[in-house]
């Protein structure tokens, strides 16, 4: 499935009829069963609806830096979110990517 990034923020945790996903380097994951840490109240609330790739990669949870844009970031940030990345497919399936 093909969202935008608009479409990607109703699955943010508000509307408990729907799935919790995050987007990472584009690729959405189905995150609800890690709702404990992605849905309301939880300690990574603030990903859920959102591509994440840069929070991720700055291990940063500054609303700022939670955007798909992986400019300016240094190798070592990219390495990080590369094991981000490894560590979600591991765990979440891959249900969509993030379209313009």
């Amino acid at each position: 499935m093909d969202l935008t990034s608009q479409q990607l923020t109703q699955y943010n945790g508000t509307d408990a009829s729907k799935p919790l996903y995050v987007a990472v380097k584009g690729r959405i994951f189905d995150v609800t069963n890690g709702k404990s840490f992605y849905g309301p109240g939880g300690p990574y609330a603030m990903f859920a609806g959102k591509d994440a790739s840069r929070a991720l990669a700055k291990m940063s949870k500054n609303d700022e830096d939670v955007t798909p844009s992986l400019d300016g970031l240094s190798d070592k940030e990219i390495g990080v979110l590369n094991d981000w990345e490894k560590k979600f497919e591991a765990k979440y399936p891959v249900v969509g990517r993030v379209v313009s």
